[in-house]
């Protein structure tokens, strides 16, 4: 009888240690456990869609539509003009993305690289991790104060390897704002050599009157990115379509490094009409400061039952359970009432769920489960 034969591994490629330790981003369920569609209050999304003259625009076929058998703009000339004219930038300082996670990572990968540092809050943006670790470079957390960002901190954080220093503002996912006093002291601390990417993917949320500056930044000094997304206030989401503005060098390292033809024909459609209706965009920011003041108000009706509604200046509020209802528990139940919300366990925020503000309707129906809940508690 014959010897049983060793199995043989055979050799295969073997990735880079950095790739390796990459945990991958989790997106916002839109299901329960058990397959069921719910109504989905977990990722961010515009619960008054998408403007009528973008979904036009996506879905038109008329003359300037684009054919699909062509290859789109790759330099999306005709959405950087738009953007420059709204927002008083020169277009050559605009470099559009696929979403503004693109850009992100692509500023990471431009500016630093193994034996390099990446700088962030403690609760910020997920994909400020795999950026870092995704070109080799060490990330590194600053601890929060109350769920926000401290510049403090943060600047007390800054050695010689740094590179490059993430600010989501408004913060995902805690809603946190830093005001532009604050921005202003933490650009001044930072060594002229090290990048400030301020990722405004909810800035459009935020009231004129406390706009935090960072346009200002980044059109008169040399480190600082802005990015910014037509994933939430345009209802864009699908169509992932992002942009950055900076200093010409800047735009001109990211340019380098993009994927050619980033933004497909139908992209660049929705999102050059999404930039001619900025009605629609007034109105999504006004529902959203009507409905997330009185889901606020509501959940601070609840403060007895340890339910801490954190301040939010985006699409969502995140929520603090210090009392016998936990967040685990009140993610499960919110799913038994038909909504899928964000529970966050794998930031470090077991205590807390985010929830994004949707319709008056179910905003209503969220509070009065998460009453009952509370109430019920054991």
């Amino acid at each position: 009888m014959s010897e049983p034969s060793t199995p043989v591994i055979a050799a295969r490629p073997v990735p880079k240690p950095w790739i390796a330790a990459i945990h991958p981003y989790v997106p916002g369920k839109s299901t329960g456990s058990d397959g069921k569609v719910l109504i989905k209050l977990s990722a961010n999304e515009n619960p008054l869609g998408t403007s009528p003259l973008a979904r036009a625009a996506r879905l038109g076929s008329g003359e300037g539509a684009g054919d699909p058998a062509r290859y789109p703009d790759p330099e999306s000339h005709a959405v950087r003009d738009a953007l420059g004219a709204l927002h008083g930038i020169d277009p050559a300082r605009i470099v559009m993305g696929t979403g503004s996670d693109e850009l992100l990572n692509l500023a990471a990968q431009a500016f630093a690289g193994p034996g390099d540092e990446v700088l962030y809050q403690r609760y910020g943006f997920s994909v400020y991790e795999i950026a870092a670790r995704r070109c080799g470079a060490e990330p590194v957390v600053a601890a929060d104060r109350d769920y926000a960002a401290d510049v403090d901190v943060l600047l007390g954080c800054v050695t010689e390897r740094t590179r490059v220093v993430f600010l989501a503002n408004p913060n995902n996912p805690t809603g946190s704002y830093l005001p532009r006093a604050e921005l202003a002291r933490l650009h001044a601390g930072l060594p002229a050599d090290v990048l400030l990417v301020v990722d405004q993917a909810y800035a459009e949320y935020v009231a004129a009157e406390d706009d935090d500056g960072a346009f200002a930044l980044a059109a008169t000094t040399e480190n600082v990115l802005i990015t910014r997304t037509f994933s939430k206030i345009y209802g864009l989401a699908g169509e992932r379509v992002g942009w950055a503005t900076g200093a010409p060098h800047l735009i001109d390292m990211l340019n380098r490094i993009r994927g050619p033809f980033n933004l497909t024909v139908t992209a660049q459609a929705a999102a050059l009409a999404a930039l001619g209706d900025q009605e629609f965009v007034d109105a999504s920011r006004e529902h959203n400061r009507t409905e997330r003041g009185r889901f606020v108000a509501a959940l601070a009706a609840l403060g007895n039952h340890g339910l801490r509604p954190l301040p939010s200046e985006a699409n969502f509020v995140l929520i603090e359970f210090s009392g016998k209802l936990t967040a685990e528990a009140a993610y499960k139940g919110l799913m038994d009432h038909g909504f899928i919300t964000r529970w966050l366990p794998g930031q470090g925020l077991p205590q807390c769920l985010r929830i994004t503000i949707g319709t008056a309707a179910e905003m209503d129906r969220v509070a009065a489960a998460l009453r009952q809940m509370a109430e019920t508690a054991r």
